[in-house]
């Protein structure tokens, strides 16, 4: 098993557009949606995502927050698989608008039409405890 450091796989994280985000909802199923992972920010154990107040996301977080993340990189060169990562941790809802704005950029604006001053919006601040990858040959963790 090979032995990837969180350096190696935050520089692997910057080049995927989007993740995975996992919670468990009211019923107790696992619920996925795509959340955009900001490539600008260097990745140390900590993601961030913008969404509403009203996603079932956040109250899936108040209930429990325990999360999972699943990041898949692009084929690699002559049909070598992708790098996949998966994420384990507990997020946070940020309601704080200089958090927001600590995170913020123009990529937003599509989804976000006031900026930090849309009105309902929250920050998501998922802390990882646990990452696994996989490159098709090798596959470890990382704890943190």
């Amino acid at each position: 098993m090979s032995e990837m450091t969180l350096n190696a796989l935050a520089k692997a994280m910057k080049d995927l557009d989007f993740c995975m985000l996992s919670t468990r909802a009211a019923s107790g199923d696992i619920a996925a949606r795509p959340m955009s992972n900001n490539g600008e920010v260097e990745f140390d154990g900590d993601s961030y995502f913008f969404t509403y107040e009203e996603a079932h996301t956040v109250a899936d977080i108040e209930r429990d927050p325990k999360v999972g993340l699943g990041f898949q990189g692009k084929s690699g060169l002559l049909g070598k698989p992708p790098l996949f990562i998966s994420v384990e941790g507990t997020a946070e809802l940020i309601r704080d608008k200089a958090a927001f704005a600590a995170h913020w950029t123009s990529d937003l604006d599509y989804w976000f039409k006031d900026g930090i001053d849309t009105p309902g919006v929250v920050l998501i601040k998922v802390h990882a405890t646990r990452l696994h990858y996989w490159d098709g040959k090798d596959e470890g963790e990382v704890k943190l």
